[in-house]
């Protein structure tokens, strides 16, 4: 078993591919890994045994009949429980859909299905995905496997703890302000938020509108490429799907390069709040860009101070419109249905049993800030804000072919640190949130540990709009030259469970 769940997804392809290994034997090596650590962990919400093995079986029926099997038929996957799976619970994190069984697939779980790859169940997350540690869930915290005292990121902290704990080689995450890739950074993994559209939004439920966008998590860079591709694509039932052709990331991948690309580093990503071991890290990394033959280019993007200050007015203002669905009238939980209420109170008593103190706080702000009077001097200048980032980026790509910045400020903290303190938790994703105001695509990747904890440092690749590829090329790069420096992956140096 310990055999199997170490391969890397393209290894595990390859071998079911061969008939080394059969595809049920695949999952059945990481069921075992699931029951065996996922009670200390928490990775998973709700784990689909039976649904796995029978996707599995039939892959290996696939290959016994001579049928071609794609690049990842019968990889196993961890799929963030955001996205709905017909007949499988989604639950997003939230009581308010506790126990909630969608009636058909989103765009994305049906191009994994597609794909033969093997869902094994569905995700911890931040409620909503609202939040940078994954605390906010109504089901309880995953902790990070290097340190399960620690976090392992948000919102989709149960996906990337799935990846570092090896109970699956591959994950989905979203990322609204960096929860795919903030995760990956804090667990030594690796984590794309891809071009918002990108990736199809059909059946994901909605947190920011703007802003969300679901993308791959790995353990290697050509693991989410060949994840990537299999996710992305225009799909007509997304207004925001983006009807272009999928960069070649694969290729890219295959293709690890920084010989002769310029390479930028914003001067707003660094300075107070940052922990010394992760700039360390950080300018190490840059240096190795350098070696590897890269032009280093410093930039000053002086709207990125400002991009904390205009995510948090967009984004709980596009909650508190999404989430007013949720009125416990016609799906989900349903409180005080007892005859003596009007359908009013009914909805305001579900919402409260149902929401939890982070999305409630987010409703109330939002529906503050787009309130008559105030909309114009909040969400109204936070769109103005915005646009700024924008430009700057698009100023910034005149100059350089990819951005690198380290991917969070600080490496894990403690569960519990900043629970009483959403201004700190917050701070989490001062790096991450200007890419998602812009829309743009980003990676994070390992970059070695913080000599002062022993814990995962991520490095941030920034690349413009339906440039994903770049990515690709750049992180590969910067992987081989890392692994070949340590000798082995970093998640070999993670504490055994």
């Amino acid at each position: 078993m310990t055999d199997i769940i170490k391969l890397t997804a393209a290894e595990t392809a390859a071998k079911i591919a061969s008939g080394e290994l059969t595809a049920v034997e695949v999952a059945e090596a990481h069921l075992a890994r699931i029951e065996a650590v996922d009670e200390k962990v928490h990775a998973f919400l709700h784990v689909d045994r039976e649904g796995a093995l029978a996707q599995a079986r039939a892959v290996d029926e696939k290959r016994a009949k001579g049928e071609k099997l794609g690049p990842l038929a019968g990889v196993p996957l961890a799929l963030k429980d955001i996205f709905t799976t017909e007949g499988v619970p989604t639950t997003v994190g939230s009581k308010i859909l506790e126990g909630w069984i969608p009636p058909y697939d989103a765009t994305l779980t049906k191009r994994l299905k597609a794909a033969d790859v093997v869902i094994l169940g569905k995700t911890n997350m931040d409620e909503f995905a609202m939040g940078s540690s994954t605390e906010n869930s109504a089901y309880g915290p995953t902790g990070n496997p290097w340190d399960l005292t620690k976090i392992p990121g948000g919102s989709g902290g149960g996906s990337s703890a799935a990846l570092a704990s090896f109970q699956a080689p591959l994950a989905i995450g979203t990322d609204t302000g960096g929860s795919i890739r903030q995760p990956a950074a804090v667990t030594g993994t690796v984590g794309v938020k891809p071009t918002y559209g990108a990736v199809s939004r059909f059946g994901m439920v909605a947190f920011s509108s703007s802003l969300d966008q679901g993308g791959p998590c790995a353990r290697t860079v050509l693991d989410a490429a060949l994840l990537h591709e299999v996710i992305a694509g225009h799909d007509p039932l997304d207004s925001t799907s983006i009807d272009a052709p999928v960069p070649p990331v694969v290729e890219a991948a295959r293709n690890g390069s920084v010989a002769g690309m310029r390479v930028g580093v914003v001067k707003q990503f660094r300075g107070e709040g940052y922990q010394a071991g992760v700039i360390q890290r950080f300018d190490e990394s840059v240096a190795l860009l350098k070696e590897l033959g890269a032009e280093i280019v410093e930039l000053d993007c002086r709207s990125f101070d400002l991009a904390l200050s205009a995510y948090y007015l967009i984004a709980p203002s596009e909650c508190s419109s999404n989430l007013a669905r949720f009125d416990g009238l016609r799906y989900g939980l349903r409180t005080g249905d007892d005859g003596t209420h009007s359908a009013e109170e009914v909805t305001s008593l579900t919402r409260e049993a149902g929401f939890g103190p982070e999305v409630k706080r987010r409703i109330m702000l939002g529906t503050y800030a787009l309130s008559s009077g105030y909309y114009d001097a909040y969400y109204g200048s936070a769109q103005k804000v915005r646009t700024l980032i924008t430009r700057d980026f698009e100023k910034a790509f005149e100059q350089v072919d990819v951005i690198v910045s380290p991917t969070t400020p600080t490496t894990a903290f403690a569960i519990g640190e900043r629970a009483d303190d959403p201004m700190a938790m917050y701070l989490a994703d001062l790096c991450t949130i200007p890419t998602n105001l812009a829309g743009n695509a980003a990676m994070s990747l390992p970059c070695g540990l913080a000599p002062e904890d022993n814990l995962p440092v991520g490095l941030q690749i920034i690349a413009p709009a339906m440039r994903d590829d770049r990515l690709y090329k750049v992180g590969a790069a910067v992987e081989a030259a890392f692994v070949e420096k340590w000798g082995h992956p970093l998640l070999e140096e993670a504490p055994s469970l």
